[in-house]
């Protein structure tokens, strides 16, 4: 991962460079790397909007196919190419990109005299074990951050570094300043407030201990704005917001554990590591839950123009449903026992037809009587073969009622 670390560990070294001071060159380096992955954090931000928007829908669809685990999956794929949303690996490879970014980053963070110095893996080791020969009691922890301890404390053991690396840089031996209004970043905070030998009641040490657990406490508050943030966010089909739904959610359940999991995972390593990435994951995450929430404000503008067109094409659904309702209720009103006649066009149309012609023929005759005329008897037509005036062939053309009449008697 040196094409990360190598980048940011200059960046870290031009920070701490400029202004002096190793806990403002860490929160702004932290600022500086959110910003850096914004563009990946919207990625995330938008796939984990769509999937949350359809939990009520997922969550009818498991239930309808509770029994069918293969036409479950079917369906939710489907719901999820429809809605342009996956969790596969084009859904959930934005939200890893950040913390596979971020892993890196932390070596950074951990390794200062490797990528803000500049110095080899080798060289680095050899610091060590020369500061470690000197004070042992200056390591406590793990091999991990041995070298933040070390770069804070060389300036104590210079000489000593400088015999036995006579190719060291004057930059190095100068060491990491890892003082922050006055609390040591390169020391590990003690929570055994009444151990004596590790704990004075100073600025340092209290200041070194609230570090720990003001990162813990924010992760909590991040947790729960994030949670209550996404559940506004899941609506059910017609566009309304669903809190039933987002109870039962699965990010619900995960939100419920990782608010606690978290912040206690958080403690526990602050209090085992160099306060100076405490630190600097406690500006990270605040400038996350910052990005977070501007983006989910943003973001949900778009969401709720279509949440509103969903619920103006339910209500101008129910509407119309309503309405075939009502008119279904008076046809039935009107004709309780449902007779119905055979009203098919063309029947409408030649009954209409006969009816405009019988019109015609009563209107004539009475006018003929006013001026006197004298009215002549409607010739009798042949009479249909049928007997049915409206169908004459309706026996067929060739039918006579006469043709098997015996014509002897």
């Amino acid at each position: 991962m040196d094409f990360i670390t190598i980048p940011f560990g200059y960046l870290l070294d031009y920070l701490y460079r400029f202004t002096g001071n190793y806990g403002i060159s860490l929160i702004l380096f932290a600022v500086l790397v959110q910003l850096v992955l914004l563009p990946i954090t919207i990625k995330s931000k938008k796939s984990m909007m769509k999937m949350t928007r359809l939990q009520p829908r997922i969550q009818a669809i498991k239930e309808k196919y509770a029994n069918d685990q293969q036409k479950q999956q079917e369906a939710i794929q489907q719901l999820q190419q429809e809605e342009g949303a996956s969790m596969g690996c084009g859904g959930c490879l934005w939200s890893l990109v950040p913390l596979l970014i971020l892993i890196p980053l932390y070596s950074v963070v951990r390794e200062p005299i490797v990528y803000m110095f500049h110095e080899s893996a080798e060289t680095a080791s050899k610091i060590i074990e020369v500061i470690k020969g000197a004070n042992p009691d200056l390591f406590t922890t793990g091999a991990y951050y041995e070298q933040i301890i070390a770069i804070s404390n060389i300036g104590q053991y210079a000489d000593l570094v400088k015999e036995a690396l006579p190719e060291i840089s004057e930059h190095t031996l100068t060491g990491l300043n890892a003082g922050f209004i006055g609390i040591d970043l390169g020391g590990i905070p003690q929570f055994n407030i009444f151990d004596s030998k590790l704990w004075a009641w100073d600025w340092a040490h209290i200041g070194a201990l609230l570090i720990p657990l003001i990162s813990a406490g924010s992760q909590i508050l991040q947790t729960l704005l994030n949670q209550r943030s996404n559940n506004s966010l899941i609506t059910d089909k017609n566009g309304l917001q669903d809190k039933e739904a987002a109870k039962k959610a699965d990010s619900a359940q995960t939100g419920k554990m990782m608010m606690w999991m978290m912040p206690i995972m958080s403690l526990w390593i602050g209090f085992t590591v160099p306060a100076a990435l405490s630190l600097y994951w406690f500006v990270g995450g605040i400038v996350r839950t910052v990005e977070d929430l501007i983006l989910t404000k943003k973001l949900r503008k778009a969401y709720d123009a279509e949440d509103a067109e969903r619920l103006k094409k339910a209500l101008e659904k129910d509407a119309l449903e309503e309405e075939k309702e009502r008119q279904r209720a008076e046809r039935r009103a009107a004709n309780p026992d449902g007779i119905t006649e055979n009203t098919s066009k063309k029947k409408l149309q030649k009954q209409q037809q006969q009816a405009d012609e019988a019109a015609r023929a009563a209107a004539k005759r009475e006018y003929d009587a006013k001026r006197g005329i004298e009215v002549e008897e409607a010739v009798e037509t042949k009479k249909p073969l049928s007997g049915i005036a409206d169908r004459p062939y309706c026996k067929g053309r060739a039918y006579d009622p006469d043709r098997y009449k015996n014509t002897e008697e």
